[in-house]
C-alpha cells in the first residue's frame, strides 16, 4: 500500500533538516528558514578588461597580451557573448538585484547564495539564454527534478525537466541544506560550495553559467546567514574560459573575431581546435577579468578576511598566491593554495601589511596570460 502523501520521503525533508538543525545547535540564525533567489540566465557581451589595459603594469598590451586581447583570424579578443547568472527581485524578471558594493568584484560569477544549515534554498530560475541551460548545486541536498544533470537515471520525465529549461521556461530548484553540507568542527563556521549549469556542462560553463555558494554552521550564523566570526568575504573564481568550446563559440568567432568562410573543426582531448590561433582563445581570469581588471578586492588592517576560491571546468590546475600577507588554509600558514578543476577552497587571512598587492595564479603560462589582479589592504580603523 502507498504511504499517505503526507509521510512520503519528500514530505518529510523539511521537518529532518528542522529537527538536526535544533539538535545541540544554538545562536544567532533562528529558525531554519527558506531563502528564495530569483536568477536568470542571461546573454551579455563581456569585456574581460574593460580598463582596456594591463592595470597590473598600468600599461597597453605588451607582445605576449596583445593577441589575448585583440580578435584575430580564429579568435576572439577581449569581448565575447556569455551566459551569466543574474539575480532579479521577484518572480517577475523585470527588475535586476542591485549587487552590494562589497560584491562588485563578483565580476561575471552568478550570484551569491546563502544559507544555513537547516534551511532550505529555493531557486526560481528563468532561462533567457538561447539555449537548455540548468543549475545544479553542488555540495547540498536535492531531488531529481532539482538536480539540474542530464543523464539516464531511470526518472520519470517529470523529473527530467530541471535538467536542460528550455528558452523562456522558469523551474525552480528546491536544495535543502542537511548538516553535511555544512562545514566540519575542523572547518571554521563556513562551507563553500558552487553551482553551475550541467546540461551541456563543458559548454554551458566556458559560457559563463558558474556561481557561488556559501553554507554557514547554525550556531555561528547571522540572521542573513553570514558569518558572525568574519569581518570580510571575497569570492575569487579561477576561472578559465575556453571560447571554442563555449555553447556561444561560433556566434562569437563569427561576431568578434575573423573566421574564413570554410571554417572547420577539429577534436582533439575532445575539445574544438581551430587551428594553431585557437590557443589565444583561451581566457585565464580572476573572476572574469584578465590583467588586474579585477576591481574591489579590499579589506582593512586586522579584518577577520575570509576567502573563497574556486576553479573551472577545464583541464587546468591554478596556484593562487597572495604577496604581502599570508592566509590560513587547509590547517596550514602559507601564501601559495592549490586549486584542481571545479575545485573549492577556504582561506582565511588577518592582513597586517598595508598596501596595494599582487595576488595572481603562480602557474607560468595562465601568469603570462592574464591570471593577476591586486588586493588592497587600507590602514586599520
Amino acid at each position: 500500500m502507498a504511504l499517505p502523501q503526507s509521510l512520503r520521503p519528500v514530505h518529510l525533508i523539511p521537518l529532518l533538516l528542522t529537527l538536526a538543525a535544533c539538535n545541540g545547535a544554538g545562536g544567532g540564525a533562528g529558525a531554519p528558514r527558506t531563502r528564495t533567489y530569483y536568477v536568470a540566465a542571461d546573454e551579455v557581451v563581456w569585456d574581460y578588461a574593460p580598463a582596456g589595459k594591463s592595470l597590473i603594469s598600468n600599461a597597453e598590451w605588451n607582445d605576449v597580451q596583445r593577441p589575448f586581447m585583440t580578435a584575430g583570424d580564429m579568435h576572439v579578443g577581449r569581448l565575447a557573448r556569455k551566459a551569466i547568472y543574474r539575480e532579479y527581485t521577484d518572480s517577475t524578471f523585470a527588475t535586476l538585484k542591485p549587487r552590494p558594493a562589497e560584491w562588485d568584484h563578483l565580476g561575471i560569477l552568478g550570484p551569491l547564495l546563502r544559507a544555513v544549515v537547516g534551511d532550505t534554498i529555493r531557486v526560481v530560475f528563468l532561462n533567457r539564454a538561447s539555449f537548455p541551460a540548468s543549475m545544479h548545486p553542488h555540495g547540498v541536498f536535492y531531488l531529481k527534478d532539482s538536480e539540474g544533470a542530464p543523464y539516464e537515471d531511470g526518472t520519470a520525465p517529470a523529473d527530467r525537466v530541471d535538467d536542460g529549461v528550455p528558452t523562456g521556461v522558469q523551474h525552480i530548484y528546491t536544495w535543502p541544506v542537511p548538516e553535511r553540507a555544512g562545514p566540519t568542527h575542523e572547518q571554521g563556521s563556513t562551507a563553500f560550495w558552487m553551482y553551475h549549469s550541467h546540461t551541456d556542462e563543458v559548454g554551458d560553463v566556458n559560457a559563463g553559467l558558474i556561481g557561488p555558494m556559501i553554507i554557514t554552521a547554525r550556531n555561528q550564523a547571522r540572521a542573513d546567514a553570514t558569518p558572525t566570526d568574519v569581518d570580510r568575504e571575497l569570492v575569487v573564481g579561477f576561472l578559465e574560459f575556453d571560447e571554442t568550446n563555449s555553447t556561444l563559440w561560433e556566434e562569437n568567432l563569427r561576431t568578434y573575431g575573423k573566421p574564413p568562410t570554410d571554417l572547420k573543426v577539429d577534436m582533439v582531448f575532445g575539445e574544438r581546435t581551430i587551428g594553431p590561433e585557437s590557443q589565444f582563445a583561451f581566457k585565464e581570469t580572476l573572476n572574469g577579468f584578465l590583467y588586474g581588471n579585477t576591481k574591489g578586492l579590499t579589506m582593512r588592517v586586522g579584518d577577520r578576511v575570509r576567502w573563497y576560491l574556486m576553479a573551472s571546468t577545464n583541464f587546468e590546475m591554478h596556484a593562487p598566491h597572495w604577496h604581502g600577507n599570508t592566509v590560513v588554509a587547509e590547517h596550514m600558514r602559507t601564501d601559495v593554495a592549490g586549486l584542481l578543476p571545479m575545485g573549492m577552497l577556504v582561506a582565511d587571512m588577518v592582513p597586517d601589511n598595508p598596501g596595494k598587492w599582487l595576488f595572481h595564479c603562480h602557474v607560468a603560462p595562465h601568469l603570462l596570460m592574464g591570471m593577476e589582479a591586486t588586493y588592497d589592504v587600507l590602514p586599520g580603523q
